[in-house]
């Protein structure tokens, strides 16, 4: 007769789908791959170095592992791209799970007033199949999504591979350091949750995309000129009406973007996050590439400013965009 596992142990099991059995070198040995190309992929996901003898991976770990290999002997996944696309898949889920554990936890003190191991088990065998489920609807819609992007612009990609077309903006809140220093953990926590909570439907209302959000900082992008103009100015909309937030300062530029592994690199988005740096509070600053598309729309005006020097462009000529009264 084996003793029940610690209340902790029997959490993580719940959670990992399945008891430790294995130690790294073994799980490379069942799954066909070398000890170090495995702890390469292992820290790629966002996990600490392990122990050669430690026992810390379950079946559904040598499970992932063989996937991953088979689609590398399919060709579907090269050797070379395989870290890669784990670390931006790490990225994501990694912040996706430190927000539900932090939504379980106030679940959690909520109801009981006390975090428990027992009480946390309870919670997350309610919890964790609903998730997981919602995950995999959300996924599969984004991933219909992107795939009717990629068929819709198939004719219109760049001359350099992986490269498209977009708008690229930056939102970036006004004075974010100060406001911190100014205000409560509960206020704070408000402002955040309202910044996320208005950038994602004004982008999602305005046909774009939201690429990353860091701190004070949303990324964005949109297949057309007159969609990236006009999310932005509906963001200086929004945020004006909201009390809880500071203003924005916004830039956008337009033109090929190097588009990897869920994030844009490039011209453009340097563009676009200097033009951000030089804008006043409330006001949206665009590049040439946006002001040449808009030109002949009758929706917006765009005003030329001054030539500006920033990091690497000592020549910058912002243009201010605002929407026809």
């Amino acid at each position: 007769m084996t003793d029940d596992p610690a209340p902790e142990d029997a959490l993580e099991e719940l959670i990992l789908g399945a008891p430790r059995r294995y130690t790294r070198q073994q799980i490379s040995e069942n799954a066909g791959l070398d000890v170090e190309t495995g702890g390469r992929l292992w820290r790629a996901l966002g996990f600490a170095e392990t122990a050669d003898d430690e026992v810390l991976f379950t079946e559904r770990d040598l499970e992932a592992v063989r996937m991953m290999t088979s689609l590398t002997d399919a060709g579907v996944l090269r050797p070379e791209v395989r870290e890669a696309v784990a670390r931006a898949m790490a990225q994501s889920l990694s912040r996706l799970a430190e927000w539900q554990v932090g939504m379980l936890i106030r679940v959690i003190e909520e109801q009981r007033g006390e975090v428990t191991p027992d009480g946390s088990r309870e919670i997350a065998a309610a919890v964790l199949p609903a998730l997981e489920e919602l995950q995999s609807y959300v996924w599969r819609r984004h991933l219909a999504a992107a795939v009717h992007r990629m068929v819709v612009t198939a004719g219109r990609t760049g001359e350099e591979p992986g490269t498209w077309p977009l708008v690229v903006g930056f939102a970036d809140m006004v004075g974010f350091t100060r406001t911190t220093r100014r205000r409560s953990t509960a206020e704070l926590s408000e402002m955040i949750e309202r910044f996320g909570a208005t950038t994602t439907e004004v982008i999602a209302d305005g046909h774009g995309r939201i690429v990353k959000t860091v701190g004070d900082e949303v990324l964005f992008v949109a297949d057309a000129a007159a969609d990236g103009a006009g999310i932005a100015l509906a963001l200086q909309d929004r945020v004006r009406a909201e009390p809880a937030l500071p203003e924005l300062r916004i830039g956008l530029a337009a033109g090929p973007v190097l588009v990897r592994y869920g994030d844009v690199y490039g011209e453009v988005v340097n563009i676009a996050a200097r033009l951000t740096a030089h804008a006043r509070p409330g006001s949206v600053l665009a590049d040439r590439g946006m002001a040449d598309a808009l030109a002949d729309d009758p929706r917006f005006t765009l005003r030329p400013l001054r030539s500006v020097a920033v990091r690497g462009y000592r020549h910058l000529h912002p243009w201010l965009l605002e929407r026809v009264i």
